[in-house]
């Protein structure tokens, strides 16, 4: 199942959390992306005030070159960036990943030389949840 707001886009998988995550990872990589910053909500969570809650990872994820290009166009972009991918655990047992969309996000900044970084980033983004 697809799942699209006005500012992220993603889907639905019917697999484990860890095998789903693993995939994620893989993809970012063959699309040239790193991770650059990880948190485990679930933990940082039970860590930081006792509750529970559901397997959720936010991966701040990163392309260098397409990066450069943005930097060139526009230095304060670093308050945008990296570009956050979300796995989690859904209340029906299903693992959703859900990838910041770079177009909505890098629109607000009213930049036009940003525009073709942000479609390349998001047709990247696209490919990886397709392949996961």
């Amino acid at each position: 199942m697809e799942l699209n707001t006005a500012y992220a886009f993603g889907k639905e998988v019917d697999a484990p959390f860890v095998e789903v995550e693993q995939k994620v990872r893989a993809e970012l990589a063959m699309e040239g992306f790193g991770v650059l910053s990880e948190i485990n909500v679930q933990d940082k969570f039970k860590e930081k005030l006792g509750r529970d809650f559901r397997q959720y990872v936010i991966l701040g994820a990163c392309n260098p070159a397409l990066a450069w290009e943005a930097f060139g166009k526009e230095l304060n972009i670093g308050t945008l960036l990296p570009c956050n991918v979300v796995v989690y655990r859904d209340d029906n047992d299903k693992t959703v990943v859900m990838a910041m969309d770079p177009v909505a996000a890098l629109g607000v900044i009213g930049n036009d030389g940003l525009t073709e970084i942000a479609a390349q980033v998001r047709a990247r983004m696209e490919r990886v949840l397709a392949a996961v």
